[in-house]
């Protein structure tokens, strides 16, 4: 592939397999060749999207004069001998976009950086040993090439470092999680990197650059568990003469790890909580208990718990114990141990303090998804304009943290909740958005806001906000008073404050009825 094929935000780093081919194409063009064929084949086999990796270097340059012959330097006689010239790359180039593979090259010097960018490479890599390298990184955030670099040998700070250095140069880049030793044994993996990298760069693909035992496929499944989304391996091909090295895949191996990729895609499945299948149900179903008549029961009765029982199996239609509330009452009449239908019984309706009370465990469950850490001393307002019963679809759970000159709130809006047009004629405010997306409309002009964009709201503006997915923002504004919102409709301000509002200490978990 030529160009740089792009996402929205760039190249598509997500689901990239690099294929490293180093020196292992032993200075041979054919069997260079070779290899490229043999991986491409495995690539269409499998459909995915992959990358041939070269590695190059200036060697008379690169290499002190004084090694060109005799060095004990383990690496350059190997560089030495497996040399090739520019032409000679530029044919394995050409076989690498034959066979539909995006072209990938490691530079280990200046110069290499401008051959590659003359040669029209798609993105630049740079290995571990080269990533404190500031001359030639330096070189390589001037390429105008999308970059992956590796982790191997680095601290933390050397990985922010290099990351706040591209940034700044506006390069678009992806991380490797690598341990240069090779082959790695287990105790070295460190597999739960992954984790620690997402995190703290959540905007940069995380990928998972391996020097295992090429027949190892556990360790690739593990990182896609982990949430790795790019794969780096080196590659060859054995024949009579040559041997491959302790960390380096054979196309049948490359066949056999992508396999494996593919299964612990399938078995990770879904980042979001999926509908429960048919099959899950119907198997659940058997484990089932249903009510039964602990002794007869009249038409009418309201139900306790000491006249009914709960037990397997479950029948089709019936009353199951998940379905069991305090102040249910049997519509027809029951004989000991006959099943209770749930069409035959009356169920309370829900009483609307349940309604929030229910809410809360979402709302708990967002401000986790967004890392947001409250202390035990604050102030909840569950707000509901019209009514808690319509407080689904409009309201919001509004958390007071500070409110002295300057005034502080956590504002979480569950999914497809809506808060009404309003004005304050005192209190300035500005909201960022720390979790989900909120649709803010100000004076007429809807902003769609993701995490860390901010929107100003000036006394006596007209502004309301709603989410579709499920938002947590934080407010910080001046003073807030109590009578200084007014609605567009007319009928909440009319209403008590009471009335719109639910308001308690910390959760509330006394003050809004009894515990259930």
């Amino acid at each position: 592939m030529n160009g740089h094929p792009e996402s929205s935000n760039g190249f598509n780093f997500h689901d990239l397999f690099v294929l490293d081919m180093a020196n292992n194409h032993q200075g041979s063009v054919e069997h260079g060749l070779n290899i490229i064929r043999g991986m491409g084949s495995v690539v269409r086999e499998h459909a995915v999207r992959a990358g041939l990796k070269f590695q190059f270097r200036q060697l008379d340059t690169f290499i002190h004069p004084s090694h060109h012959k005799d060095s004990d330097n383990k690496h350059i006689p190997r560089f030495l001998s497996t040399r090739l010239d520019p032409a000679q790359y530029q044919v394995l180039l050409d076989e690498v976009r034959k066979e539909g593979m995006y072209s990938i090259c490691t530079p280990f010097d200046e110069e290499s950086v401008d051959v590659i960018t003359d040669m029209g490479f798609d993105v630049l890599k740079i290995a571990s040993c080269s990533a404190k390298d500031w001359p030639l990184l330096e070189k390589c955030s001037d390429a105008g090439l999308p970059i992956i670099f590796s982790t191997g040998g680095l601290q933390l700070v050397d990985i922010d470092n290099l990351v706040s250095f591209f940034e700044h140069r506006g390069v678009d880049f992806a991380i490797m999680h690598c341990v240069s030793i090779y082959p790695i044994p287990d105790e070295h993996f460190q597999l739960n990197q992954i984790d620690l990298l997402r995190n703290r760069y959540p905007k940069r693909v995380i990928g998972w650059s391996t020097h295992e035992d090429p027949d190892e496929t556990a360790a690739v499944q593990i990182a896609v568990a982990k949430g790795a989304s790019m794969f780096e391996r080196h590659v060859g091909l054995e024949t009579d003469e040559i041997k491959l090295n302790a960390y380096s895949s054979t196309p049948n191996q490359v066949d056999n790890w992508i396999s494996a990729y593919k299964r612990g895609v399938t078995l990770c499945g879904s980042v979001e909580r999926p509908q429960p299948t048919t099959l899950e149900t119907d198997s659940i179903d058997t484990l089932r208990r249903g009510a039964y008549a602990r002794k007869p029961i009249k038409q009418g009765t309201p139900l306790s718990l000491n006249q009914v029982y709960f037990a397997m199996p479950y029948i089709e239609g019936q009353m199951q114990s998940s379905d069991w509330k305090n102040g249910i009452s049997a519509q027809a009449a029951y004989q000991p141990d006959e099943p209770i239908m749930a069409d035959q019984i009356s169920i309370p309706s829900i009483p609307e303090h349940q309604i929030i009370k229910d809410a809360i465990h979402d709302v708990k469950a967002l401000l986790n998804e967004a890392s947001v850490v409250l202390n035990s001393e604050f102030e909840v307002e569950y707000s509901h304009h019209y009514g808690i019963k319509e407080f689904r679809k409009t309201g919001a759970v509004i958390i007071n943290c500070i409110n002295r000159e300057y005034c502080k709130k956590i504002i979480v809006q569950l999914p497809g909740q809506n808060h009404p047009s309003h004005f304050h004629r005192r209190k300035e405010e500005t909201f960022q958005i720390l979790h989900g997306t909120l649709h803010a409309t100000i004076e007429g002009h809807e902003r769609e806001l993701h995490p860390g964009e901010t929107v100003l709201v000036q006394p006596g503006v007209w502004h309301s906000f709603r989410t579709d997915v499920g938002c947590v923002f934080e407010e910080v504004s001046t003073t807030h008073y109590n009578d200084d919102s007014f609605y567009k409709d007319k009928k909440i301000n009319k209403m008590e404050r009471h009335e719109r509002k639910s308001v308690v200490d910390h959760w509330g978990r006394w003050q809004l009825g009894d515990e259930d």
